[in-house]
């Protein structure tokens, strides 16, 4: 049950509600993890700039971050979501339930990125060389670890902000593992 109030626009400030007005324009609604940010002033449009930043990521690989992190975070709000989109991405059911397990067994580069952001999420970035040198052996670059690393931080700030204020889901929900 929800903790947190969701807010709706007329309960918003004048720049909160510019940024549901975009929401909707571009999503069709204001899903309820934003309407609960929106109690600052500020937290949602740095929320969406930070996560809605350039990446040397692929739509793809980051859903595969997503997936992964959420799960070790314990996150339905996010687990949820991002099966949604991961699906709209192009991935299967029993894709993103081994995404969420941090395996990608269908293709090795994604595998190790998987492995990696779990391993990231669970040891805090204390993964081990095997894990860092399989990640640079299947192709990515600095700059991607870099990328990878800001993913995982954006992913883990909407999964800390569901578990705290435990705001309702509003996308379907995700099968659990």
């Amino acid at each position: 049950m929800s903790t947190f109030k969701v807010l709706k626009k007329e309960e918003v400030g004048e720049k909160n509600q510019a940024i549901f007005d975009n929401l909707s324009k571009n999503l069709g609604f204001v899903p309820n993890i934003y309407a609960a940010m929106a109690h600052s002033n500020t937290a949602l449009g740095d929320y969406l700039q930070f996560s809605n930043s350039k990446t040397s990521l692929t739509a793809k690989e980051k859903e595969v971050i997503d997936l992964a992190v959420s799960q070790v975070n314990g996150c339905s709000y996010c687990q949820s979501a991002h099966t949604v989109i991961s699906k709209m991405k192009g991935l299967t059911d029993d894709e993103i339930l081994e995404l969420r397990q941090g395996k990608a067994s269908w293709d090795e580069k994604l595998n190790t990125l998987a492995n990696l952001a779990k391993e990231i999420a669970v040891t805090r970035g204390k993964v081990s060389e095997a894990t860092k040198e399989a990640f640079f052996n299947a192709g990515y670059t600095e700059e991607t670890l870099v990328d990878l690393v800001m993913a995982v931080g954006i992913i883990t700030v909407t999964n800390t902000f569901h578990n705290l204020t435990g705001v309702a889901i509003d996308f379907p929900l995700a099968k659990a593992l």
